[in-house]
This record gives C-alpha cells, sequence and structure tokens, in this order.
C-alpha cells in the first residue's frame, strides 16, 4: 500500500470498518525502511480515539528473582545466570511507597510486579492488603501476579485492583521457541479468568526475540480476539546470562513498525511503550506516539533503568500532547 492507501484504510477503520486478515499481512509485509508510510495513518488512528492525552504508568518490582520459568528473555529467570537483585516479596510500606509517590504526580497507574510462575495465597493476601490500605480516589491500581486462580483475582478486584497485567510475549506458533517450563493456553486462561473477574486487562508482549513479521501480527491479532484493554509494547535488551543475550535484532525504525502495526489492529485500545523504549528507539524515542502508542511507563523497568518522570513529562510537553487526567 502507497501513503495515500494508508490513510484511507485508516479512515476506514476510524468508521468502523473490520479489515481483512489480508489487509494486515499487507501492512506487517512492508519493509521497516518504509515505516514512515504506516505512521500517518497509525497517528490519525490514535488521534481519533485517545485525542492529545498519554497514558503514564509505574511499576514497583515487589519480588524479584528466583523464577522458576525458562523464558529466555528474563534475567529474573533461575536457568538464567545473572547479577540482578534477589529479594522475597516486600514489606507492606515498601509495596505502599510507589503508589503514595504516584498518587501525588501526574502518573495514571501503579502497578505491583512479581516474579515466578504464580503467588503463594499468603503473598497474594499480602498484596491485597497493601493495596486496601491506600486511596483508590488519587491512583488506579494493578498488579503482575503470575497465573492466578479466578478466586485470588475476584479478591484483588474486591481490594481495589482494577487491571490485571499478565502478557503472552510473543505469538503462539513462537511461544515454544521462548518457554517450556508453561504453556502459552495457561496465559490465555489467565486472561480470561481476569476478564471474567471482573477485572480489565492489560496483555502484550515483548519484540525483538527472533520473531518474523507475521508472527508480529499474530500476537496482535490474538490480542484483539481476546478484546484486552491495555497492551504494553516491550523491547528487547539483552542481557548478559539469558539464552537471548546476543539477540540484537532490532532497529528504531523496525520498533516503530511494530507500534503503528499493533495501533491499525487495536485501534481503540491503549498501546504502552514500556522496557526498552529509550534503549531501542534511540534518536527516534519521540516519535512513538506519532507511530500510534498512546501511553508509556516511566522509570525504572524490573531490572533494568528507565527514563525519569520528569525526563518524560519534558517529552511529553515538548511534542505539544499533554498527560491523561486520573
Amino acid at each position: 500500500m502507497d501513503r495515500k492507501a494508508l490513510l484511507t484504510f485508516a479512515e476506514d477503520i476510524i468508521a468502523g470498518a473490520i479489515p481483512d486478515v489480508k489487509n494486515y499481512k499487507a501492512l506487517a509485509a512492508i519493509p521497516d525502511k518504509d515505516v514512515f508510510t504506516l505512521m500517518p495513518g497509525a497517528d490519525m488512528i490514535r488521534d481519533f480515539y485517545f485525542g492529545r492525552e498519554i497514558h503514564i504508568c509505574t511499576i514497583c518490582n515487589g519480588k524479584s528473582g528466583r523464577c522458576t520459568e525458562d523464558c529466555a528473555f528474563c534475567s529474573q529467570s533461575v536457568f538464567s545466570k545473572t547479577d540482578i537483585p534477589i529479594y522475597p516479596l516486600m514489606a507492606r510500606d515498601k509495596l505502599q511507597q510507589g503508589a503514595l509517590y504516584a498518587a501525588e504526580s501526574p502518573i495514571n497507574r501503579y502497578s505491583i510486579v512479581t516474579s515466578g510462575k504464580r503467588l503463594s495465597k499468603r503473598e497474594v493476601e499480602d498484596i491485597t492488603e497493601a493495596i486496601a490500605e491506600l486511596d483508590h480516589n488519587k491512583i488506579n491500581f494493578c498488579v503482575s501476579l503470575g497465573i492466578l486462580d479466578q478466586n485470588d483475582l475476584k479478591v484483588l478486584k474486591e481490594a481495589g485492583v482494577s487491571m490485571y497485567h499478565h502478557n503472552l510475549e510473543t505469538s503462539q506458533s513462537y511461544f515454544n521457541q521462548i518457554c517450556s517450563t508453561h504453556t502459552y493456553q495457561e496465559r490465555l486462561d489467565t486472561v480470561k479468568a481476569a476478564k471474567e473477574a471482573g477485572l480489565s486487562v492489560c496483555a502484550g508482549g515483548v519484540f525483538g526475540i527472533g520473531e518474523r513479521d507475521e508472527q508480529v501480527l499474530e500476537l496482535a491479532l490474538a490480542l484483539s480476539e481476546l478484546d484486552v484493554d491495555s497492551v504494553p509494547i516491550n523491547f528487547l535488551i539483552p542481557i548478559k546470562g539469558t539464552r537471548l543475550e546476543n539477540c540484537r535484532e532490532l532497529t528504531p525504525l523496525r520498533c516503530l513498525k511494530i507500534i503503528a502495526l499493533f495501533r491499525y489492529v487495536l485501534p481503540n485500545k491503549d498501546i504502552i511503550i514500556c522496557g526498552g523504549r529509550k534503549a531501542n528507539l534511540r534518536e527516534l524515542h519521540p516519535l512513538m506516539f506519532y507511530a500510534g502508542a498512546s501511553g508509556i511507563m516511566t522509570g525504572n523497568y524490573l531490572t533494568t533503568k528507565g527514563q525519569t518522570l520528569q525526563q518524560d513529562l519534558e517529552m511529553i510537553e515538548q511534542l505539544n500532547l499533554t498527560v491523561r487526567k486520573k
């Protein structure tokens, strides 16, 4: 498709048309070097649904390391040989500390993230109690606690958690190249259980781990079918000691293409750019919004450094965008 056809395609999506998969495949096949033909339509779609407002979230690494799963990109896996901090679930006041800061800032959502396939019942209760004590009028709460059952998810919702985060990580056709200790179906089931418990769902993946263009599209289509509410996009930062320590496939143009493709497939869903955004987008970092992103994760990530809130607020202001109101 040329630029004019892509703008017409974007207009059709805004008008409510449901594109044929073959049209999405044509988008996915556009070379990375031609990403700037994709971006005007993606920006048009983002602007229609989200205007000039940018969602900001932040996370707390509430429990770090010793994860039993073998995800190839993850520094917290026991199968990796890294020097990351290792500690059990934080004490209640430590879990609350980041929320208290976020509540007095422009940040929209605070999330507690923990390592491991799932937390114990006791640990879920500890997090539930920590969140229940906080002011839910000042900040929205999300958690990412692994593969939980519906009872745990309902308890979290009752405590004031409004969103559950659980990435699919990659496409179903590529998943067994990345992880062998649990199944893709377990991830799908967790997303569905969270929705059935009445929680909004944040689910996305990590890119630059060896996936092909068609597998990027496959993941986007799977998330669309699941009707998730928010889609985090992470770009791999290869960490020494992980299986993917030498995987360096991403370029700034490829990152922008992935964001744009996701915006066309998921027009009315928040697309949040998270881990690895500055390291991989480099000088093109601010263009993520014009590729279709409607949000960012600010601050540090799980085991890697991110941008400060002040840096992100300055970037948003310089682009004549605004932070979404809580």
